[in-house]
């Protein structure tokens, strides 16, 4: 269930395709998204509960519950970024706990889970997903401060990886890790991964000024991301199997960038 979605940042000082440091200039900050799913009511309204007697309120909010590991795995797969920490309940009918984060690690390597459970011998098999945590149930109001205080510290220790954008669809945060490239048509960028693209309003030199040096500009239309280049031709690059052109007057020092970062990628 739907409850509540948001970024925090001032809208009139944000321009497109912003950056953590740009939300911060703005005078917001970027917000813990905190996401349930249990598929019993009582169990999600106790852990609500505590969260809320615990969370920042300024700074986090619980913005969705899901009754199913199968709905859970169905949205995020559908909104990558939009929820950065998901305590998930193992005991599920249907699609279990465990199985639904083994699910959302196929797409999604960054998303903060806390599994919940109400018996310990579960505990040891949540971390094969890398499960930031555990809680057992019923949960303590002191256990989980110290899980929001290990998500909290983990979540900002990340947040100058991602970048931010808002399309028609919402507000995403994507890792820059996740990222192939970007490129330009009219006035729309498009943010392309290897699941699908996202398209914004804003100009490419803005979007380069907002990542970091492993983005390289191959082209007037092309950023690209030099840690997912795959091959580098005489006039052209390969990256997510899609062949991109490398403009005359930018060639020399592309090249010479994406060579330098496919071997220092490459431990030489």
């Amino acid at each position: 269930m739907r409850r509540k979605l948001w970024l925090w940042y001032d809208k009139r000082n944000l321009k497109r395709g912003a950056s953590v440091k740009d939300i911060k200039a703005a005078g917001g900050d970027i917000m813990l998204r905190i996401a349930l799913c249990d598929d019993e009511q009582e169990a999600r309204d106790q852990l609500r509960f505590q969260l809320e007697k615990s969370i920042y309120e300024t700074d986090e909010e619980i913005v969705y519950e899901f009754s199913s590991g199968e709905t859970a795995v169905r949205w995020l797969k559908k909104h990558p970024g939009e929820i950065d920490l998901l305590f998930l309940d193992v005991e599920m009918k249907e699609m279990t706990g465990m199985e639904a984060a083994e699910r959302i690690r196929e797409f999604d390597r960054n998303i903060l889970l806390v599994f919940v459970t109400g018996y310990s011998e579960y505990v040891f098999d949540g971390y094969r997903t890398g499960a930031l945590d555990y809680v057992m149930k019923p949960a303590g109001e002191e256990r989980i401060r110290q899980i929001l205080a290990r998500a909290r510290e983990t979540f900002y220790s990340r947040r100058e990886k991602d970048f931010v954008f808002q399309n028609q669809e919402g507000t995403f945060r994507m890792a820059l890790d996740r990222i192939l490239y970007f490129y330009s048509d009219r006035r729309q960028v498009y943010l392309v991964t290897e699941n699908r693209e996202y398209a914004f309003y804003g100009k490419l030199s803005e979007v380069q000024s907002q990542v970091d040096a492993r983005f390289v500009r191959i082209h007037q239309r092309y950023l690209v991301n030099g840690d997912h280049v795959e091959y580098i031709g005489h006039d052209e690059i390969l990256t997510g199997g899609k062949n991109l052109p490398v403009s005359r007057g930018m060639k020399e020092e592309a090249l010479k960038r994406l060579a330098e970062l496919m071997l220092k990628g490459a431990g030489l």
